[in-house]
């Protein structure tokens, strides 16, 4: 086998939007920058599904929500769906982890030999109440995050931190091992730039005269959309919001934390070539999915607009072209092939994604189409998303869809679903996601499982009672903090 080693790393609800590599000319990002001069840029990444626990467990199995079960926050990835580093760890290659994972447990058999400070779901439960569906709770907790913004410091910055050290400390430990010359995969998994939106005052201070532009706006033709009307009385981030000064105060905060979290991979990038193994090393940077940032009145992800289902990719290192900038689309279960193809292993059939090496060195796909789904907190039912380099396809379960022209609309302010133009295009890309799943099986086999989840955890009022979660805890065994519904 030829000598390489594969380093992932991984931000947390990350837009791709705020990369200086992506064509944002406010945010300072030079170490992902750098990455970007050095290797592929994927202009059209996105999740397969906006919400963590559901996206990391794609990215772990190679595998689409409906096929992997990982509904929403509380059913988390266990290992009983073979992950890219078991095949690794059957060609005894070394696979290790840092930081987030969110998955269920530290001690189930998801394919790393060793985790360093791991994150996973609170309790192995993680975010029960937001498996309460059709019938939605609203989430009150939502003015948390309103509340945390500004500069200061928090348990994440801290976190993330100890994760860019500990990395870096792991990198030293193999230079100087007896392995030094094994191949390893080495997955470095930060929080930021996810909420709260508190970031170290340097950092805050970069940004704080900066001048935002005007928020984008709700659709006005969707306020009695059944689908949306629900979400936002159960998602309700931006009533606490006190005016846009507010906003502003998050907004740069996130961009503080942008940064941030690219200071700190700048420091395992350093160590990676101060220890010798840049040149036999490929790198993965990616995010598990976007942030809306105030966009339409929308915080967090949850939803299929670029916003929160685009997301960062870079691919460098040994046979990746330098600045070199691929329009086809791809997702997160590209990741399983590519980390495979890099040892020269073979994708399991039953795999639907496709190795990013390939897809970089082949000329742009556009009609290649992506897949995204969403089951989590906030929906009356299933949401369905698929896209290629011109259109993008929303199926609500029970609603109506919508439909944007990526091209001629690239924010999505103008949906075509309605107008009669657009009719042969709507029920093409129908049949499309049809030919991929029934989305009534799926969206009934989802509510399934979650009424039994809340079920064996004493039912409605008892998760209710128990609150939603604030964020899942660092792991240091610190109290769980929810707040009452």
């Amino acid at each position: 086998m030829e000598k390489r080693n594969f380093l992932v790393l991984m931000t947390d609800q990350h837009s791709r939007n705020f990369l200086s590599c992506y064509n944002n000319v406010f945010v300072q990002t030079p170490n992902l920058d750098r990455l970007a001069d050095h290797g592929t840029l994927f202009r059209n990444a996105s999740t397969n599904s906006p919400i963590c626990v559901s996206a990391r467990a794609c990215l772990a199995t190679g595998k689409y929500v409906h096929q992997n079960k990982c509904w929403d926050n509380a059913i988390a990835y266990e290992g009983s769906i073979p992950s890219w580093g078991h095949y690794l760890q059957e060609k005894n290659i070394c696979v290790n982890s840092i930081g987030k994972l969110h998955y269920r447990f530290e001690n189930d058999p998801t394919g790393f030999d060793e985790q360093f400070i791991p994150m996973h779901i609170a309790n192995g439960l993680g975010d029960l109440m937001g498996s309460i569906r059709p019938d939605l709770p609203e989430r009150t907790q939502s003015r948390k995050y309103s509340e945390l913004v500004g500069p200061g410091e928090t348990e994440y910055t801290a976190y993330d931190r100890n994760i860019s050290a500990e990395a870096c400390s792991w990198l030293k430990e193999r230079a100087n091992s007896p392995d030094k010359d094994e191949p390893f995969v080495l997955f470095v998994s930060f929080i930021a730039p996810h909420f709260p939106l508190i970031v170290p005052e340097e950092y805050f201070n970069l940004y704080k005269n900066y001048s935002i532009p005007s928020i984008k706006k709700f659709n006005p033709e969707l306020k009695d959309h059944p689908w949306w009307r629900a979400f936002n009385d159960c998602y309700t981030f931006d009533r606490y919001f006190t005016d846009d000064d507010h906003r502003k105060v998050a907004i740069i905060s996130y961009m503080g934390l942008c940064t941030f979290v690219d200071n700190l991979i700048g420091k395992v990038l350093d160590s990676l070539n101060d220890h010798g193994f840049s040149n036999e090393t490929n790198i993965l940077f990616l995010s598990d999915h976007g942030e809306n940032l105030g966009a339409r009145g929308l915080w967090g992800k949850s939803v299929m607009y670029e916003e929160a289902v685009g997301i960062p990719m870079l691919l460098t290192g040994p046979k990746v072209g330098h600045k070199n900038v691929v329009k086809t689309p791809v997702s997160l279960i590209d990741v399983f092939p590519t980390i495979l193809d890099a040892f020269n292993l073979t994708n399991p059939d039953d795999n639907p994604g496709r190795s990013l090496f390939n897809i970089a060195d082949e000329n742009d796909d556009k009609d290649r189409l992506v897949f995204s789904e969403y089951h989590g907190a906030g929906s009356i039912s299933g949401a369905f998303m698929l896209r290629d380099g011109e259109y993008k396809y929303i199926h609500y379960v029970d609603c109506e869809p919508e439909l944007y022209n990526l091209e001629r609309d690239p924010e999505e302010l103008n949906n075509l679903a309605g107008k009669a133009d657009y009719q042969k295009i709507l029920t093409h890309y129908a049949a499309k996601l049809y030919s991929i799943l029934d989305p009534k099986s799926v969206n009934s086999e989802a509510l399934l499982d979650q009424a039994e989840l809340i079920k064996r955890n004493g039912g409605v009022d008892k998760v209710l009672n128990r609150g939603g979660l604030n964020g899942t805890p660092v792991p240091e065994n610190r109290p769980l903090q929810v707040d009452p519904y």
